[in-house]
């Protein structure tokens, strides 16, 4: 059984990303059955110069758990963010901090709409960015925070990347840039595609699919503007579970253990 391609990050394009000794690409590609209820994840940590024989037609498997195991084609475009612990990993002080609607007023403005529950304001706009993303912290919630030591050495292990069912564009704090022009501007988004973004796009093109900066169009649909999106809330047409996200975790002792997996 073909396990599907999901993300292909490259260190020049995320420099936290702690990769091996002699590797600079990572490529995450999924079994598109149900493990746990969700899809086993698979790591590869490997040189970009050594990557030589492409196919040009990604293999797919005969049969799925469903459609949302298979990823539609995007272009990445990363953009580093701040964000902050879940409130279920602050100690009781700092939670009993987040209730204090007075100090918010004081050090932020526009959180009137927060004024009967101030600790929404920091769940929703400063904690644990939604979406995909590399790193930072995870979001909890279907589950309460647990450790997770590696297999391997025992080490806490760090978040490597979070397969998010849906983007978070209706949040006001995580509006991606691209996203933020796209409602500034009618027409298409004014940024660039690089070269490698762009072979990528030609390259789907010439299978027939009209890929965009953050998603596709179907084959019989209309074909819209490059740089605008059907689908702004899921680019990626990933499903885990009822909408939740994967989070996958690394050792930082050593990116080469095996790695572990959580729905939440």
């Amino acid at each position: 059984m073909a396990m599907l391609p999901v993300a292909q990050l490259y260190r020049r394009d995320v420099p936290a990303l702690h990769t091996p000794e002699g590797a600079d690409l990572l490529q995450v590609l999924w079994c598109p059955f149900d493990h746990q209820a969700m899809p086993r994840t698979t790591l590869f940590w490997r040189s970009a110069a050594t990557v030589s024989d492409i196919l040009n037609t990604p293999p797919e498997p005969p049969a799925m758990r469903s459609d949302g195991y298979l990823p539609e084609p995007c272009l990445l475009n990363p953009e580093q963010v701040t964000e902050y612990p879940d409130h279920l990993e602050l100690s009781k002080e700092r939670r009993e901090q987040l209730g204090a609607w007075s100090e918010w007023q004081a050090a932020v403005t526009d959180v009137d709409d927060y004024a009967s529950s101030p600790e929404l304001f920091y769940d929703r706009e400063l904690a644990a960015a939604p979406g995909w993303k590399v790193g930072g912290w995870p979001r909890w919630g279907a589950t309460d925070p647990t450790p997770r030591l590696c297999p391997a050495c025992g080490s806490d292990m760090d978040a490597l990347l979070t397969i998010a069912t849906f983007e978070g564009d209706d949040d006001r704090s995580w509006l991606p840039n691209e996203v933020r022009e796209d409602r500034e501007h009618t027409g298409p988004s004014s940024r660039h595609t690089g070269p490698e973004g762009q072979a990528v796009i030609d390259f789907f093109r010439a299978q027939g699919i009209e890929v965009h900066d953050r998603g596709r169009v179907p084959r019989d649909a209309r074909v819209a503007p490059l740089g605008t999106n059907p689908a702004p809330r899921q680019p990626t047409a990933v499903q885990i579970g009822s909408g939740y996200d994967q989070q996958l975790y690394v050792c930082p002792a050593a990116p080469e253990h095996p790695h572990s997996e959580l729905m939440h």
